[in-house]
């Protein structure tokens, strides 16, 4: 929730410089609630409407339970490594 605005605002600035295909690195993310939801949500709109992609890495199990949950396992690419989500194509 505290940093859920920070993250946003950098989002927001990136596409607007013409990155739109984004790498979130989740790593040190302790706690995900809806807002910080909504903020990656919402990067995913913003890249989208580029044709862009935003792809997240991720492998704490309880982060991972809560895009399980809300059914954003099947609109977020979920990678393991930075590397990974990088090379990736789909």
């Amino acid at each position: 929730m505290y940093t859920a605005p920070k993250l946003r605002e950098q989002l927001v600035e990136l596409v607007n410089d013409g990155s739109y295909h984004l790498v979130v690195d989740m790593e040190g993310v302790d706690f995900l609630d809806s807002t910080g939801l909504g903020v990656l949500v919402g990067g995913l709109k913003r890249v989208r409407a580029h044709e862009g992609s935003l792809r997240l890495v991720c492998n704490q199990e309880r982060i991972l339970k809560i895009f399980r949950i809300t059914g954003l396992t099947k609109v977020f690419p979920i990678h393991t490594t930075v590397d990974e989500a990088v090379a990736a194509t789909d």
